[in-house]
């Protein structure tokens, strides 16, 4: 357990501005191709796992405090 939270802790500390910014360019790219009416599969895994990953990483973070 411990070892999960020390995982969490560092991908919230290291990638999260990454993580942030693949985030934003998928929710954009989303957008603009919605706009042109063009296929959104990949972009939309894309944003899902990114999404995914920032919530984790700030329930471990925030788990990992409490202990």
């Amino acid at each position: 357990m411990e070892a999960l939270l020390i995982i969490g802790v560092t991908v919230g500390a290291i990638f999260m501005p990454i993580l942030g910014i693949i985030f934003c360019v998928n929710l954009v790219t989303i957008l603009k191709k919605i706009k042109n009416d063009e296929n959104i599969r990949v972009n939309t895994f894309w944003l899902t796992t990114s999404f995914i990953l920032i919530v984790w990483s700030i329930a471990l973070t925030g788990l990992a405090s409490i202990n």
